[in-house]
């Protein structure tokens, strides 16, 4: 088998991992090519807004764990092949050098077992950083059930760790991973978080859960990634949506992945991580679920509707932060602006805020943006649900570089 074969088959077989993020990290090299404080992960963002790319591949997809939802389960009759550590070093160097990429995330099937795979691991990026002086970014997949000494040595190679959690709940990991053990990926995310320095995983660690195959609730989901962050400080929780391509009695008959819920809980899990949101504002067990037509924040106001409207012109930040239109930045903007003057509608839209969602929840100087008859539950789900399924005005139009 070529190297290009090999290439389309691990390429493909690893697009269903969706630990990536940015990187985070700073670490600069002297000499060398890459340099991980301007790279990143592919299709995901820098922090200053660059859209970032990374090869995406698998050293392996042959594995001796036979997951009911993994396409590279062992029992599945698909192509197989295995990269060389020198293989995967050439393929990156060579997509850096023309500008294809600004990193690697580089995962693997389990081959024989944890430690053996984690060796091959090791042994790629060790050729990639000390014979090619590569100094991009590396996030790389920690295989879990290995030893202490394996993960340390990987982590002194690479920028991010990933040890994958899968299913929120122990009987949804037994049901369709039998072969996986929780305790072992958490023993991973406990040795990150105790020994984490700048050469030791600088970038953080983080995790996947796989949602829409088993039966969990999106409340049991957002409770585990809030213990998960509480605990192990991740720097994400990524979210993957169930992709039916098994046959098997455990698994759910799905047309399509259920990408929509798979979207609320990323902005749910982004209320948890900057808008000061605990779980229970947004889910508790006799709302389990997020409203599928409307984002988590819109959902919350309307169920909480005897904290609204709020007086932009005096409310807190933590106030301002759980109007549905305004942001971190936007919020922020508030409180600088409203020292000087009293803000009214006009000013707010300038600021950033989406007056076309935050308009039903608040006051400017005591006056509503429309008639104060028109604050009622029903009336703003409503209008909130069909600016949802209508696309945004000028949607087409050439993005501006600079704001009017």
């Amino acid at each position: 088998m070529n190297l290009e074969e090999k290439l389309k088959i691990l390429a493909d077989s690893a697009k269903y991992d969706a630990s990536c993020s940015s990187s985070g990290s700073t670490r600069k090299v002297s000499k060398g090519i890459g340099n991980v404080a301007f790279s990143g992960i592919c299709h995901s963002f820098a922090s200053d807004g660059r859209c970032i790319s990374l090869l995406k591949i698998l050293m392996t997809n042959c594995c001796i764990f036979d997951c009911k939802y993994c396409l590279n389960r062992k029992s599945n009759s698909i192509p197989r092949a295995i990269f060389t550590p020198q293989e995967i070093c050439e393929i990156t160097i060579n997509f850096y050098r023309r500008n294809y990429i600004e990193g690697l995330f580089l995962s693997s099937g389990i081959l024989k077992n944890p430690d053996y795979t984690m060796d091959l691991l090791i042994k790629t990026i060790t050729l990639l950083r000390k014979k090619y002086h590569f100094g991009g970014y590396i996030h790389a997949k920690a295989i879990p059930g290995a030893s202490e000494k394996k993960l340390r040595e990987l982590g002194l190679l690479v920028d991010r760790l990933s040890a994958n959690i899968e299913l929120p709940t122990d009987h949804g990991l037994k049901l369709l991973a039998p072969n996986k053990n929780k305790t072992h990926v958490e023993k991973i995310m406990g040795y990150v978080k105790d020994n984490q320095t700048k050469h030791f995983v600088p970038a953080g660690q983080s995790t996947q859960m796989i949602i829409g195959a088993t039966k969990e609730t999106d409340f049991d989901i957002m409770s585990k990634s809030a213990s998960l962050y509480q605990k192990y400080q991740l720097k994400r929780v990524f979210y993957s949506a169930y992709i039916p391509v098994n046959k098997d009695s455990l698994l759910p008959s799905l047309e399509k992945p259920p990408l929509k819920r798979e979207n609320r809980l990323y902005q749910a899990d982004w209320l948890l991580r900057f808008y000061h949101f605990n779980i229970n504002d947004l889910l508790d067990e006799k709302n389990p679920n997020f409203n599928i037509l409307i984002d988590p924040k819109a959902d919350f106001a309307l169920r909480h509707m005897d904290e609204f409207p709020k007086e932009i012109n005096c409310c807190s930040y933590y106030d301002l932060l759980k109007i549905p239109g305004i942001g971190v930045k936007s919020a922020k903007r508030i409180l600088s602006a409203r020292r000087i003057f009293q803000l009214t509608f006009d000013d707010l839209k300038k600021m950033g805020v989406v007056l076309k969602r935050a308009k039903y929840f608040i006051t400017c100087n005591g006056k509503y943006f429309m008639s104060p008859q028109f604050f009622q539950k029903e009336f703003i789900e409503k209008n909130l649900v069909l600016e949802e399924k209508l696309p945004s005005f000028g949607a087409h139009e050439q993005l501006r570089l600079f704001n009017e």
